[in-house]
């Protein structure tokens, strides 16, 4: 009987122990198996290959192309522009007016670069341009040529001319010089963006290239120089584009580019004004150049002081748009943005970037909306 036990025993155990091992093989065996499905290496995959997914590059298609017929000039129906006569004319030698608004710095507008807002801007609104002031000097990623993120602001700038492609607005790849003061200080710079710019939009009718924002304690034979080197350098690659030049003292003295004009077709010089600084006087400087022949495009204005704040002007500003509407003087208003400033057209503790309405604006951004409903003619 007690063998009998015994060799029962041993038969449990032996049983126990295979039992055992199966399971053990089993469990091992299986982790393997299912590993390499979930191991890191695969959820690492996703970073690798999500630069030519990411949000930037779907951007520049986000939504099927509109095309406006709403009697405004539109790359649709006047193609790609040129300077005839000192006025900017369709591809057909029409005149045209580009009206519309530039955003305050790439890098801290870039939650306005969105489909849904271009959309309604040019829908909605009017208007028919769209400003990308890409800062060339500036803190941290900031500035451009001041070890800012060059990619970065290369990609909004390339999702801004999609997104004004796609809502038939023209658009200006702005080099906002301001704080740098001479443009000459980034000169080799100025030279490879441009050359990059210039060889990829070559085809693009909506693209137009100023060159330096707004120069400041350096005189015009500089700014001359500089345009000089770096126009032929646009030209290279895009032979027909529209180049837009600054001038000293924060692109308001014409008078010297005026007398001293560039040797090149197809540009226009910028006109900078605020409104509640820059009256009478710069109205008639502007007014008497214009009817000579100077070509002028206004980039940039305010209906602000010249520091973006108060008092706002209203009554100036008014004035300043019926000479540029009867002088055929394209402009484009400072700013798109929430900042704190008078200069800005929504209010800072709105919280969306699109579908704005009424009480969203500043007063600054009521009066742009009232302004391009009363000027809608090509």
């Amino acid at each position: 009987m007690r063998e009998k036990l015994a060799l029962l025993l041993a038969a449990v155990i032996m049983m126990t122990l295979l039992s055992g091992c199966a399971g053990h093989n089993g469990t091992t065996t299986a982790a393997p198996t299912e590993a390499p499905a979930t191991a890191a290496p695969e959820t690492t995959a996703a970073p690798t290959e999500a630069p030519a997914t990411a949000a930037p590059e779907t951007t520049e298609a986000p939504v099927e192309p509109h095309t406006y017929d709403d009697g405004r000039a539109r790359p649709s129906t006047c193609g790609r522009l040129q300077v005839v006569n000192g006025k900017l004319c369709s591809e057909s030698g029409e005149p045209v007016m580009l009206r519309g608004v530039s955003v305050n710095g790439l890098i801290t507008s870039e939650s306005f670069l969105n489909p849904a807002l271009f959309e309604e801007l040019a829908r909605d609104d009017g208007v028919n341009l769209f400003r990308l002031a890409m800062y060339t000097y500036g803190v941290g990623i900031v500035g451009y040529c001041t070890k800012g993120d060059k990619e970065r602001h290369k990609q909004d700038i390339a999702d801004g001319v999609e997104l004004a492609k796609n809502e038939d607005m023209y658009v200006i790849i702005d080099w906002h010089i301001l704080s740098d003061g001479d443009p000459n200080l980034y000169m080799d710079e100025a030279k490879l963006f441009f050359a990059e710019m210039a060889e990829k939009y070559s085809s693009y009718d909506n693209v137009l290239y100023e060159i330096c924002n707004e120069p400041n304690h350096v005189d015009w034979p500089a700014v001359k120089s500089y345009a000089e080197q770096v126009i032929p350098v646009i030209r290279e690659k895009d032979p027909d584009s529209v180049i837009l030049v600054g001038n000293p003292d924060w692109s308001k003295d014409l008078e010297d580019a005026a007398a001293d004009p560039l040797a090149f077709d197809n540009i226009l010089y910028t006109l900078h004004f605020y409104s509640a600084t820059h009256g009478e006087n710069y109205r008639g400087m502007t007014e008497r150049l214009s009817r000579q022949g100077l070509p002028v495009f206004v980039t940039e204005f305010g209906v602000t002081a010249a520091s973006g704040g108060l008092p706002r002007d209203l009554e100036s500003a008014d004035e300043w748009i019926a000479l540029l509407e009867r002088e055929g003087i394209s402009y484009c208003m400072w700013a798109l943005s929430k900042a704190p400033e008078a200069c800005s057209m929504i209010r800072m503790n709105v919280l969306k970037y699109s579908g704005f309405e009424w009480e969203d604006y500043t007063d600054t951004g009521r009066w742009l909306l009232e302004t391009l409903k009363k000027h809608n003619g090509r």
